[in-house]
């Protein structure tokens, strides 16, 4: 994915998207399951996207709103060519990055555990059995809470939108949170399948078909 109307996040700027993503998903269905322990969660989840950011800046591409980085787009370009070694290389390292913190934070190994059974919360395996692989998958998007109903969430989605839909291109993301999907619908997502497995936990998987296969 590319984009004039977008800031393409340097590497300079990951420490402060880390923060920001922290206090996005500080309250999260997803984090508060598989981290119940909130002393556990408070020393982990910065680490966790620590882990993140450095795997998505080498493997997906990283949007901003603007270089004050009020707001994050990470979307994963599944029609790109990629280095499939240098993918599989960064994948194996940011695993054991995770691992580590993990079993670092809680010795007990009962968080390292949880993210074992909800793997599948945790990877977008679900799209495999999509019927388009042109496709944008959306990893995050979020914006500072302290900025946001000021349009910028709706702003990096539409640029998202304004990519794929002249290539024919399906945008796919998940999320744990159903609240946000009137959201997401009102940008022609809909839910393609919900998953539950091991936890009491939605996750809700949307997909959206580009307008012109509509006749838009």
């Amino acid at each position: 994915m590319d984009s004039d109307l977008l800031y393409r996040v340097k590497r300079e700027d990951l420490p402060k998207l880390e923060e920001l993503l922290n206090k996005c998903f500080a309250h999260d269905p997803l984090y508060e399951t598989l981290i119940p322990d909130p002393d556990v969660r408070i020393r982990l989840m910065p680490e966790l996207f620590h882990c993140d950011m450095d795997e998505f800046y080498e493997t997906c591409e990283i949007f901003s709103d603007s270089p004050e980085l009020n707001g994050i787009l990470v979307v994963s370009d599944e029609a790109e060519p990629y280095n499939f070694l240098r993918f599989c290389l960064t994948e194996a390292k940011a695993a054991l990055q995770t691992d580590t913190c993990l079993i670092r934070e809680d010795p007990s190994l009962r968080t390292f555990a949880n993210f074992l059974k909800g793997e599948n919360y945790l990877n977008s395996r679900w799209t495999d059995s999509l019927h388009q692989n042109q496709r944008l998958h959306i990893i995050y998007l979020a914006v500072d809470p302290c900025m946001q109903h000021h349009g910028i969430a709706a702003r990096l989605m539409e640029e998202a939108i304004r990519y794929a839909d002249p290539r024919g291109m399906m945008i796919s993301l998940e999320t744990h949170n159903e609240k946000n999907l009137e959201f997401y619908r009102l940008f022609g997502f809909q839910v393609y399948d919900i998953m539950e497995c091991h936890f009491p936990l939605k996750q809700y998987c949307m997909v959206r078909e580009p307008a012109r296969l509509h006749g838009v």
